[in-house]
């Protein structure tokens, strides 16, 4: 059975998540940790309990969510894993970021990418990529089927989605991921968002405005 850790981290309250199960074995999705107090949150967690992390693993790669790309991958030393149409955006980062104020360490190169419908393994646990831009050109979520859990970067909120306003955001393309992606989940599916707190499919389903039609 997977576990999850989370951390609210950096200016804008983007969520990184640890998976881990059983055997300790673990992935980083998301390292938005800014300084070195974030750092040693993340640290401490994953050492306190033993874990192993096997992988860095990207949603997507605006700004929020890859700050902590490098620290991640200088102190464990585990391979990034993302979607190839996310590359541009990742190397961006870099030219725009000193516009906001921001010190960022620039990102590793990924070494594997991924593709709707393939699987990640570690220990005993399999996440399912599930391709979902609109929210960014080539977002990805990582849901666990097993133990009902999906980890679902900017794509859907409590009671809201992501932004489109950025670069290759779309909200046709936005809406028909998660149309055709997220809500054929079952509805106890609870979902790990980029930012804010958790929710389930179910519930979203029923209020979130955005897919009620409720949304002015």
């Amino acid at each position: 059975m997977a576990s999850i850790i989370s951390f609210t981290f950096n200016a804008f309250y983007e969520n990184t998540y640890v998976i881990y199960d059983r055997t300790g074995a673990c992935v980083i999705v998301d390292p938005g940790c800014y300084d070195r107090a974030e750092e040693d949150d993340l640290v401490d967690a994953i050492s306190k309990k033993g874990l192993k992390p096997a992988l860095l693993l990207n949603t997507h790669c605006h700004v929020d969510h890859v700050l902590g790309n490098k620290f991640v991958s200088d102190t464990y030393q585990i391979p990034l894993v993302m979607h190839r149409g996310e590359l541009p955006i990742l190397q961006n980062v870099v030219n725009y970021a000193p516009s906001m104020g921001l010190r960022y360490r620039p990102s590793p190169d990924p070494e594997r990418f991924v593709v709707d419908g393939d699987t990640i393994t570690f220990g005993e646990t399999t996440l399912d990529v599930l391709y979902t831009p609109g929210h960014s050109p080539a977002s990805v979520c990582f849901y666990c089927k097993a133990d009902n859990f999906i980890v679902s970067g900017d794509v859907l909120f409590h009671d809201s989605i992501g932004r489109t306003d950025l670069p290759g955001g779309s909200m046709p393309t936005l809406m028909h991921s998660i149309r055709t992606k997220l809500m054929n989940l079952p509805d106890e599916t609870k979902v790990y968002a980029g930012h804010m707190q958790s929710t389930t499919i179910g519930r979203e389903r029923l209020h979130n405005p955005f897919l009620t039609g409720t949304y002015a």
